[in-house]
């Protein structure tokens, strides 16, 4: 039995790797050497475009640091190489991109049970698979992973920040909906004419991220930034993002500009600021944001992002365990998926990896719970969510602790504590 693996970024170099080492044939496919996607220039695999950190190392305050010791405990080939071509970059871990790109192809190479196969794959494959294409799947596949999905393939990802619900100052803001309608789905956040007038002047001004090429062709096509949709006239989000028709306190009270708050997950440890998709950079958007007084000292457990990003609309199509509703056989891992940076791209390719060989072995898949980092994500992409949007690691989508820490550096290192004696039992139930 030989498993198809298309595509050698990380998440496809790690899942192949994973199945390689415990005795599975794989075939893995990408268009490298021959050719490249707009965003890569390097020849070997697990090419790193945007930047060349990994984010930080800490394991006990930082949600990315633990997920990188979760895939380490899992034997993730991305932290070996990490480790061999680290450079120094204070608590992040960086790398040097050439060295470690390097790292991860000749291992690849080198390993008996892997064959390279350098060719574009133009349609899903029948048979056991892995599909890890990343952001900039190629257009022949991305149509038929689209016409597999019922068409629910987004190609470009516009997504506003999320913040931490204990981070907002409840003094200063109410729940519900517009026009009395909904009961309480939206926490919203007013703003008087002076903290609205503030708030436009520092978004016209706030420095925006350096968008690629390929980034400028397909985004702003499709969704506004609220920095753009500002340019064109003060009180233009009044009328648009931060409306405040059909919205009153409980005093019957109303205001000049509302921001609203959407829950972003189950357990409603995380909200959405509603309509708020922005190109910012992300130091910008803590301190524009931070301007609205409910969300004075925010804790932002993602930035908004604006770039080209191919990722289905995985609650609907994929299973917990990242293969497809409709055909089993099929996993996807990566930003394909709809999880969102390195770290987290190759740990759901080391996720798809056990699924596929709890599968070959005919056992149960063994979904790791969401104490864990890896555990949470699984559940992001396959859990109940009509406004679907790409997650990166934070600790907002773990569940909550039995206990109430109100210090943030004691909770966040209990939340870790946890995970990791979570992801070490997880290992020893998959026996292999």
């Amino acid at each position: 039995m030989e498993i198809k693996v298309i595509g050698a970024g990380l998440a496809g170099s790690e899942a192949a790797y994973f199945l390689a080492e415990r005795g599975v044939n794989v075939a893995l496919y990408d268009i490298k050497p021959k050719a490249f996607t707009p965003a890569h220039s390097n020849k070997n695999f697990g090419e790193l475009v945007c930047s060349n950190s990994l984010k930080s190392k800490d394991v006990y305050g930082n949600a990315c640091g633990l997920l990188k010791e979760e895939m380490r405990i899992l034997g993730s080939l991305t932290m070996e190489a990490a480790e061999y071509a680290q450079v120094p970059a204070g608590g992040a871990l960086a790398v040097d991109r050439d060295a470690f790109a390097r790292f991860i192809t000749e291992k690849l190479k080198s390993h008996k049970n892997i064959k390279i196969v350098s060719q574009e794959v133009t349609s899903v494959p029948e048979g056991r698979c892995i599909i890890a294409t990343g952001p900039l799947t190629t257009d022949a596949l991305s149509n038929d992973i689209s016409a597999i999905c019922g068409g629910r393939l987004h190609f470009y990802d516009a997504s506003a920040p999320i913040i931490a619900r204990d981070s907002i100052d409840f003094d200063k803001c109410f729940f519900g909906d517009r026009y009395g309608k909904g009961g309480d789905d939206y926490i919203n956040c007013p703003l008087n004419k002076e903290e609205y007038k503030c708030f436009i002047a520092a978004l016209l001004t706030a420095e925006k991220a350096v968008l690629h090429d390929f980034d400028k062709r397909e985004i702003f096509e499709g969704c506004m930034p609220l920095e753009v949709m500002a340019s064109r006239g003060e009180e233009s989000l009044r009328f648009a993002n931060l409306k405040p028709v059909g919205l009153k306190d409980k005093y019957g009270n109303r205001f000049y500009a509302v921001l609203q708050l959407r829950k972003e997950n189950e357990q409603g440890t995380a909200y959405n600021l509603v309509g708020c998709q922005t190109n910012l950079k992300f130091g910008e958007q803590k301190r524009v944001f931070s301007i609205i007084p409910a969300l004075k000292n925010a804790e932002f457990l993602r930035y908004g992002v604006m770039h080209r990003n191919t990722f289905i609309n995985s609650p609907q199509c994929l299973n917990a365990d990242f293969s497809l509703k409709t055909n089993p056989e099929t996993f996807f891992a990566g930003q394909i998926t709809g999880v969102e940076g390195y770290v987290e791209s190759a740990a759901s390719g080391i996720l798809a990896a056990v699924h596929m060989l709890e599968r070959l072995k005919g056992d149960t898949p063994k979904i790791p719970d969401n104490t864990t980092v890896m555990g949470a994500l699984s559940a992001h992409i396959s859990g109940a969510n009509v406004n679907f949007q790409p997650m990166n690691a934070n600790f907002g989508i773990l569940k909550p602790l039995d206990k109430v820490i109100r210090d943030k550096k004691q909770r966040y290192a209990a939340l870790a504590e946890r995970a990791l004696e979570s992801i070490k039992q997880y290992k020893k139930s998959l026996q292999f």
